[in-house]
C-alpha cells in the first residue's frame, strides 16, 4: 500500500507527474505489535516495467513521468536499454522536428538560469510548452550531474507546461551529444514546442550546443571591455544574438553602453547564420524588461531562416553531423575496450614518454592491435 504525496508548490490542476509515492509504514493499529512480517517489495513491484508501447503512448500523451523514464532509458549505458531506447526514438521520430530549438550560453555569473526561468515562464504564459535541457560535457570529469537547475528554476518548475531535465552525468562528449539530442527528440514528441538548451560546461560545450539548435544566444553582463577580452572570438561568431543581462537599477545605463560595444564588435565578425545579422540586446531577468523582445527576435529569426531555406539545410547538416559523431564515439569506445589494445596500452605509453617510440609508431602499433591494417 502506498500513499501519494505532492510538494506544496504543486499546481492545483497537476496530475501524478509531481507526485512522490511513499510506502506506508508498519500498521500501528495493534500497538506496533503486528504479527505479519514486513517484507520489502522488489523493485519490479515498486516500479512496473514499461513496454515499448507504454513508452511511446506515454510520451505521445505528454505524461511527464513516462517521458522522464524514457529519457533515463536513453541515457543508460546498458546495451539492453540502448536497444529499447532506440526503438522508442524510432517510433517518436515522426512527431519530432517542429519545436524551436534555442541554445543559451554565457560567461559565469551572467545569469543564464535566471534568464531561462524568466523566458520559460513568459512562454508558458503565452501557452507554449517549454522543455529546459542542460548540456555539460565537463561533467565527465567529476561524474556529477547538474541538479541545481531544478532548484534554481523553482518558479518555472511550478509551471504545468514546463519540463526541466538536468544533464546526464559522466560519459564522453559524443555520448553526451547523443543523450542530449535524444532527450530533445523525446521532448518534442511529447509536445514541447520550445526547447531551451543551456550550456553548463566550458570549452567544447558551446560548439556542441550550436550543433543541436536553431538559434544560439550568448548571455553576457556589463563591463564590455573585460568581457570582450575574456570572450573568445569563436564563441561570439556562433551567436545569433548577444544578450546583456542584468540591465536594471543602477546597472541599466552600463548595460546600454555594453550593448553598443558588442554591436560595434559584431560589425567586424562573420555572421553565424546566413541572411541574419547578429545584434546585441539588453534584458533584466528580474524585472522582465526585454524578455519579450528576445523571444520576438527569435521568432523573427525563425521566419527569416525558414523563408530562405537556411533552416532546412541547417537541420539536415545537424542530423548528418550527429550520425558521424555517434560513429566516432562508438569506434572510440570499442577501440579502447578491445582486449589486445588494453594489453599493450601501458607499455606503448611508457615507450612514447621515454622516447623509445614515436607518436606515429605508437598509434600504428595500437591500431594494428585493434586489427586495422594501416599500411595503406
Amino acid at each position: 500500500m502506498s500513499s501519494v504525496k505532492k510538494p506544496e508548490w504543486t499546481p492545483p490542476e497537476a496530475g501524478a507527474e509531481f507526485a512522490s509515492h511513499v510506502m506506508s509504514g508498519v500498521d500501528d493499529s495493534h500497538d506496533g505489535m503486528s504479527s505479519t512480517p514486513v517484507v520489502a517489495l522488489s523493485a519490479s513491484h515498486r516500479r512496473r516495467q514499461l513496454s515499448l508501447g507504454d513508452y511511446v503512448s506515454g510520451v505521445f500523451a505528454g505524461d511527464r513521468t513516462i517521458l522522464s523514464r524514457a529519457i533515463t532509458l536513453a541515457e543508460s549505458n546498458s546495451p539492453a536499454h540502448f536497444e529499447l531506447s532506440q526503438q522508442v526514438i524510432k517510433e517518436a521520430l515522426p512527431k519530432t522536428g517542429a519545436a524551436v530549438r534555442v541554445g543559451i550560453t554565457g560567461v559565469p555569473g551572467a545569469g543564464k538560469s535566471t534568464f531561462i526561468e524568466a523566458l520559460g515562464c513568459r512562454l508558458c504564459e503565452r501557452g507554449k510548452k517549454v522543455a529546459v535541457l542542460a548540456v555539460d560535457p565537463s561533467s565527465s570529469v567529476s561524474k556529477g550531474s547538474i541538479l541545481g537547475d531544478k532548484t534554481r528554476m523553482e518558479n518555472l518548475a511550478k509551471q504545468k507546461n514546463a519540463f526541466i531535465r538536468p544533464s546526464p552525468s559522466g560519459g564522453t562528449l559524443g555520448g553526451l551529444t547523443r543523450k542530449s539530442r535524444e532527450t530533445m527528440l523525446l521532448c518534442e514528441a511529447a509536445g514541447y514546442d520550445v526547447i531551451l538548451v543551456e550550456t553548463v560546461g566550458v570549452g567544447q560545450s558551446e560548439t556542441t550546443v550550436r550543433s543541436m539548435v536553431d538559434f544560439f544566444l550568448l548571455v553576457v553582463i556589463t563591463g564590455a571591455g573585460d568581457d570582450l577580452q575574456g570572450m573568445k572570438k569563436g564563441v561570439m561568431e556562433l551567436a545569433d544574438a548577444i544578450l546583456v543581462n542584468k540591465a536594471d537599477g543602477n546597472n541599466e545605463l552600463k548595460a546600454e553602453t555594453t550593448k553598443v560595444e558588442y554591436d560595434r564588435m559584431l560589425h567586424y565578425l562573420r555572421q553565424a547564420t546566413e541572411g541574419w545579422t547578429t545584434r546585441a540586446y539588453t534584458c533584466s531577468s528580474v524585472t522582465g524588461k526585454g524578455v519579450d523582445e528576445i523571444w520576438d527576435t527569435i521568432e523573427q529569426f525563425m521566419g527569416v531562416v525558414k523563408g530562405s531555406g537556411v533552416f532546412g539545410e541547417r537541420r539536415k547538416q545537424q542530423v548528418l553531423s550527429w550520425v558521424y559523431t555517434m560513429v566516432e564515439d562508438q569506434l572510440r569506445q570499442k577501440f579502447y575496450r578491445h582486449p589486445c589494445v588494453a594489453r599493450i596500452k601501458e607499455r606503448v605509453e611508457r615507450q612514447v614518454v621515454s622516447g623509445e617510440l614515436s607518436a606515429t609508431g605508437a598509434a600504428t602499433e595500437l591500431l594494428r592491435a585493434y586489427g586495422l591494417d594501416v599500411s595503406d
